[in-house]
């Protein structure tokens, strides 16, 4: 992977994703959940565990940034949200990393004034120390910590998200050099 540190192989990844994918099947049966990809960063992880679920679902997908310039801006910004009706239903949004929270928890609430039967989250990664806002993740993938990462979705401006596996970037100049 272009000399870059892996820290989570495509084999536990897909044993995870697998696992995930059991777990909500079992909690949602008899249901029929919306699946809510959180654009870009989720793509591959969000098919990958779509693929691994026994139950009737609908798909959607929203974008949102706080990010200008490869830098929060401590502004959320929405660029694209869901167009189905949730009332009522139950929704699980599929996120690629959980860090400050900021973000998911300003999206949730907006889900939740929809007056939906649930709204649950699962993520690939969670970074717990790095929250500033509360917000309680359903399903992790992998706990990590203050690392920064790359593959399987997750870039670093726009590129590497096509790797297999994750790798850990020690710094954004390691980022530039293989760009």
């Amino acid at each position: 992977m272009q000399d870059f540190k892996i820290v989570l192989s495509e084999e536990d990844i897909s044993r995870r994703v697998r696992e995930l994918g059991a777990q909500i099947t079992k909690d949602y049966q008899g249901k029929k959940p919306i699946i809510v990809c959180m654009l870009k960063g989720a793509i591959l992880f969000f098919s990958d565990l779509i693929r691994q679920l026994d139950l009737p679902i609908t798909i959607e997908f929203a974008r949102l940034s706080s990010y200008k310039n490869g830098v929060t801006s401590g502004e959320i910004e929405i660029i694209d949200t869901i167009k189905t009706d949730i009332a009522g239903k139950d929704v699980l949004i599929v996120e690629d990393v959980v860090d400050s929270g900021k973000t998911l928890a300003f999206f949730k609430d907006i889900l939740l004034k929809q007056n939906p039967a649930s709204v649950k989250i699962c993520a690939l990664l969670d970074k717990p120390e790095k929250r500033k806002t509360q917000v309680d993740v359903d399903y992790t993938g992998f706990t990590l910590g203050d690392k920064f990462v790359i593959g399987y979705g997750l870039d670093y401006a726009e590129r590497f998200r096509e790797l297999p596996s994750l790798a850990v970037v020690d710094s954004e100049e390691e980022a530039k050099s293989k760009l």
